[in-house]
C-alpha cells in the first residue's frame, strides 16, 4: 500500500511522526497525542503551554498548522517545514 492509498488518518499520523523525528534531530522533544475523538496532534513542550501541531489535508495537499492564519501553516512536504515549526516552538 503506497502513501497515496493510505487512509487520511494514517497519512496524518505519518506526517506528524516524520515531523517529530525531524524536530528530534534539532534537539526538540515532542509527543503525539492520540486522544479518542480528537485529531492527532504533535505536542512540543514549551512555556507557558505546549505548541500543538496538526497535519491537515486541504485541496489534496498536507499542511502542518499550529494556529490560525497562513503565517502559522506550512506544507508538510516543504523543505523548511521542520524549521518553521522549530522556530514557532522557540
Amino acid at each position: 500500500m503506497s502513501a497515496k492509498t493510505l487512509p487520511d488518518s494514517r497519512q496524518q499520523l505519518i506526517h506528524l511522526v516524520r515531523l517529530g523525528w525531524e524536530l528530534r534531530k534539532r534537539g526538540l522533544s515532542s509527543a503525539i497525542d492520540l486522544r479518542t475523538g480528537r485529531q492527532p496532534t504533535l505536542l512540543i513542550p514549551r512555556t507557558p503551554a505546549p505548541l500543538k501541531v496538526m497535519a491537515l489535508l486541504r485541496d489534496g495537499r498536507w499542511f502542518f498548522t499550529w494556529g490560525r492564519g497562513r503565517a502559522q501553516m506550512v506544507r508538510a512536504l516543504a523543505d523548511d517545514a521542520s524549521e518553521r515549526v522549530w522556530e514557532a516552538a522557540q
